[in-house]
């Protein structure tokens, strides 16, 4: 990726490179993903769609008691594999829908399923390069930065190999940007909406919109925002599913740790202070100052052009996972793929130290070790100083 960014000139082909790109993902196919059974978990509640149960209302672990060895070859295979058989479904409705999908292809075979979750993941990744590529042109900027998502190792791992939906979150982001940039304000708010229903986490750019002047009386955008989030989150009124679906929001809020830089830091000033593990509090703070560094972030940037919005929405990403108590590296794609439209080194960084937050599974249990904890947030330190601290900054990727 580096080598091909910084050898190439300003001109190539188009078509060399989309087709180098789908030829790294394309190669995924061959292989299980190896770093993550999620993949697992979508295929397990796709079957449970397709068996016409809700696969909100009981764990699987709750589904393997109540009926037994019921065709129990392909049930049982994935329930062998599963990561959290005791939580209920944490995915969205919308995300349902794609696994549902994929069991109608896979036919009880493990395989079959990774190849068409993988199918679906690929043509939103054709989606992105083709949003990237026309949003590069249209804000004037340099398209070859498009390699630092197309060939990164990072992105074709996490969504093609491993199986994530951050790229179809990317895709739908990219989509509402485009659509703002033709002053399409409606299709802005489908698209929003849409990644809304893909992982909650874009609702973080609501104060964005509601501060910034093009969309902050717009009825055609919050109508379409608003309506297309609660048409996409609708099934989980059904007996009462929406219950245990926040249920497991607030356990991976209140009970999981991993990869984190900022509370990482404060946990450990609760242990001296109070004796025990406060992460009951510092989740709650944390978010308390996520709503109100957002607040203030869309406040402070009400009057920017149409080119700064992917700036402000990368900062809202980064004050978002810097908090967290939790950050997978697939997490970071979405950041990523905006940070191509700035002159953003962070997440970009951060993509290169991600990886070493996979040396905790060398262990078990999972145990993570500080010296790669410094490697990974000493890249991320030097992409903040690089974007935020020096003196002067240019409008490409280039030191």
């Amino acid at each position: 990726m580096l080598g091909y960014y910084f050898l190439s000139d300003s001109k190539f082909s188009f078509w060399w490179l989309l087709g180098v790109g789908v030829f790294f993902r394309v190669s995924t196919f061959f292989f299980a993903p190896q770093w993550s059974e999620d993949g697992v978990r979508f295929l397990w509640d796709g079957e449970l769609l397709l068996q016409g149960q809700n696969p909100y209302l009981l764990t699987p672990a709750q589904v393997q008691v109540q009926q037994g060895e019921m065709e129990a070859g392909y049930r049982t295979q994935l329930f062998q594999e599963l990561n959290s058989p005791n939580y209920y479904s944490v995915y969205p409705p919308l995300n349902q829908a794609l696994f549902w999908g994929a069991a109608q292809f896979a036919k009880g075979h493990l395989e079959k399923g990774y190849w068409v979750l993988r199918s679906l993941l690929l043509l939103g990744e054709l989606g992105v390069f083709l949003l990237l590529w026309w949003l590069l042109a249209r804000f004037d900027l340099p398209q070859k930065q498009i390699i630092f998502y197309w060939f990164n190792p990072l992105v074709i791992l996490e969504l093609m190999g491993n199986l994530h939906f951050e790229g179809l979150v990317l895709f739908f982001l990219l989509a509402s940007l485009a659509a703002l940039s033709r002053q399409k304000l409606g299709y802005a708010g489908m698209y929003w909406g849409l990644a809304i229903g893909m992982k909650l986490l874009p609702l973080l750019f609501a104060p964005a919109f509601l501060f910034w002047k093009q969309t902050q009386k717009s009825v055609g955008f919050w109508g379409m925002a608003i309506g297309i989030s609660l048409l996409c989150f609708s099934p989980l009124l059904f007996d009462g599913a929406w219950q245990n679906f926040f249920q497991s929001l607030q356990l991976y809020q209140g009970k999981f740790e991993f990869n984190a830089s900022l509370y990482y830091l404060f946990r450990a000033l609760g242990y001296e202070l109070a004796g025990f593990n406060t992460i009951w509090y510092l989740t709650k703070v944390g978010m308390v100052i996520t709503v109100l560094g957002a607040v203030w972030l869309s406040w402070k940037r009400s009057t920017i052009h149409i080119f700064e919005i992917p700036s402000v929405w990368v900062q809202l990403y980064l004050i978002y996972f810097l908090l967290q108590p939790v950050v997978h590296p697939w997490y970071l794609l979405p950041g990523l793929g905006l940070s191509v439209l700035t002159r953003q080194w962070t997440f970009l960084l951060w993509s290169f130290g991600a990886i070493f937050s996979y040396q905790a599974y060398s262990q078990n249990p999972v145990q993570e070790q500080a010296l790669f904890l410094i490697l990974e947030y000493g890249l991320v330190l030097l992409g903040l100083y690089l974007d935020y601290f020096r003196k002067q900054r240019t409008t490409t990727l280039d030191l």
